[in-house]
């Protein structure tokens, strides 16, 4: 398969330029968009992201052939993380291929917010891992959405968890004080709700703080916090958010082993540039960084070795965002195959693979046969549970490199799923929706 290559490093003006391309045929090949950021504050996270999922792709298409013999192909759009130039990669994108766009990984809230209606009158998967939409995991709903493998609600009952085991029992956090500090966007503004329902639950006392985009100024939000005096901060952050944020910290003081980030506030990107005052900090892992997992050292035999690597900067193969696109691979790659056991080893229109997520079962059986063991919780999907995970492992920070420091931590789910029906349904009435009928739609 050949790559070409289209410009390099794309100015802020450059909002649809196609940087790696693999042409399609006129049939025989499947076609994943890429609509990726590698500019802008975010374009760190960006660039190691979407690079693992790419090299992901290109290991199917190099060591197996293809998924079944249908090979991979792709196009990469910037979008710069801004919703408006999403919407532009979305319309220039899904009709690509032989059968169109097979699903789209935004890794953006506002840009999957943006185009959930159009992609769902397209028929074409929006698959938001970690991100997006949080109600959509009621598949009822959302037929063609889908936060696999945890969502911010979720994730969000994992921290608290994590924090009350630190407490000594859940019952220990009646009389904490526990602040949430997040990004000012759509993405930030997504664990409020849960958050609140929580301190209602264990008793503790909450604070809601935002940081506005894209968060590099936050000494008044931690004057606010050394003042209100938590005992815990909970960080959604992003980007230059949070270093920032750690910088912050340490200059007013807090103990950073009292701070808990999200899954997109525990990268290297994060804590390298804060040096040794980061040592301590703790953030939730959907995956861990490392290339000791069998599937990252095929990556690194087959697809470097051949020279075909995305990554210009090889240090970051292993990294937190580069291992997250590997499981973006793996679980787009997964639903595939799924897909073509009912449908036939061809390539697949959006409607068929969607299909396929929804029936996506990834046990630990078949994790240890991807060479993903200990690199992603088990992930089974249904009609109407679109996430199919709900877990989170916890990390620390000790200076040089991340340390897994808890087994898998479990989501509330019986606080969750009731939250995520009631803001489903009301969606779907403000929308003039129909339920689906799950008893029929998984066969």
């Amino acid at each position: 398969m050949r790559t070409t290559r289209r410009g390099g490093w794309l100015g802020a003006a450059a909002a649809l330029a196609l940087v790696w391309t693999v042409p399609a045929r006129a049939d025989g090949e499947q076609f994943m968009p890429v609509p990726s950021y590698r500019v802008g504050p975010y374009a760190a996270g960006g660039t190691s992201l979407y690079g693992g999922f790419i090299d992901y792709m290109n290991l199917i298409n190099l060591r197996d052939g293809g998924i079944n013999g249908v090979k991979l192909t792709w196009e990469e759009c910037e979008t710069e993380y801004k919703p408006d130039r999403g919407v532009e990669c979305y319309e220039r994108l899904k009709a690509k291929g032989p059968t169109g766009a097979s699903m789209f990984h935004f890794y953006s809230t506002g840009i999957t917010y943006a185009v959930l209606a159009k992609a769902t009158q397209d028929k074409i998967p929006l698959v938001t891992i970690a991100h997006g939409r949080t109600d959509a995991a009621d598949g009822r709903f959302f037929p063609y959405v889908f936060p696999l493998v945890t969502h911010y609600w979720s994730l969000n009952t994992d921290i608290v968890r994590y924090i009350g085991q630190r407490e000594g029992g859940m019952a220990k956090l009646k009389g904490k004080k526990i602040v949430h500090l997040h990004h000012g966007s759509a993405y930030g503004k997504e664990p409020n709700v849960i958050f609140q329902k929580q301190a209602e639950k264990y008793g503790f006392e909450s604070k809601i703080i935002e940081v506005p985009a894209p968060g590099s100024e936050q000494q008044a939000q931690w004057l606010e916090i050394r003042q209100f005096k938590p005992d815990w901060v909970i960080v959604t952050g992003w980007g230059v958010m949070n270093p920032a944020m750690l910088k912050n910290a340490a200059r007013v003081g807090f103990p950073m082993d009292h701070i808990v980030g999200n899954f997109w506030t525990g990268s290297e990107e994060d804590v390298e540039p804060v040096g040794a005052a980061a040592k301590g900090y703790i953030s939730a892992a959907i995956n861990p960084p490392g290339k000791e997992f069998k599937v990252v050292q095929e990556i690194e035999r087959v697809v470097y070795g051949a020279g075909k690597g995305n990554m210009a900067d090889k240090k970051r193969v292993g990294s937190i965002y580069y291992n997250r696109g590997v499981l973006t691979g793996i679980v787009s790659v997964e639903a595939i195959r799924v897909a073509q056991g009912k449908f036939g080893k061809k390539p697949l229109t959006g409607e068929q693979i969607r299909w396929g997520l929804e029936n996506l079962n990834l046990d630990a059986a078949r994790i240890a046969a991807l060479g993903a063991t200990n690199f992603m919780q088990p992930l089974k999907v249904s009609c109407a549970d679109h996430e199919g995970g709900g877990a989170a492992k916890f990390q620390q920070w000790d200076g040089t490199k991340w340390k897994i420091i808890s087994d898998w931590i479990q989501a509330d789910k019986e606080l969750v799923r009731p939250l995520i029906e009631e803001s489903a349904s009301k969606y779907a009435k403000e929308n003039n929706l129909t339920q689906r009928d799950c008893t029929k739609e998984s066969t």
